[in-house]
């Protein structure tokens, strides 16, 4: 989805705002403030449970946005990313955090990442969607077992 501002004119084009397609428009009002609202609610999860904010993200962004669900997953992790960073500083600041497990893990994150978001190019959206639903089916059956 491309970003317009609220003018008359896209920058990407001369088209006038009532001749933009669906996807050019800007956000209305209702859309700003539930992303607003909704990020305030990933801010608090991912801070409170220390990750998981990417997967109340992702679902947001499908319905708030109509984003597909690649776009969904790929922007999520560039929301989470600041805030995970965000929320660790909180507690490495909080003396929570041992340097050897955070160090050893942070590695593995980053290649982990790097290998998730080549392959999600190349994956089916309904694969993507069947994935993430079955991952978060096993954490939450994990979660009451």
């Amino acid at each position: 989805m491309k970003f317009v501002p609220t003018g008359k004119k896209s920058i990407s084009s001369n088209k006038t705002f009532e001749k933009l397609t669906e996807k050019e428009r800007p956000f209305d009002k209702k859309q700003i403030f539930l992303l607003i609202l909704s990020g305030a609610v990933i801010g608090f999860l991912n801070g409170f449970f220390g990750g998981g904010g990417g997967m109340v993200c992702v679902p947001i962004l499908q319905r708030v946005l109509s984003l597909s669900s690649k776009e969904s997953h790929a922007t999520a992790i560039a929301v989470i990313f600041p805030l995970s960073y965000i929320s660790a500083s909180v507690y490495v600041f909080n003396r929570v955090i041992e340097s050897v497990p955070f160090l050893t893990i942070a590695l593995g994150v980053v290649v982990g990442g790097i290998l998730g978001a080549y392959v999600l190019k190349f994956m089916p959206p309904k694969a993507v969607r069947i994935i993430f639903a079955l991952l978060m089916l096993a954490g939450g059956v994990r979660l009451i077992i």
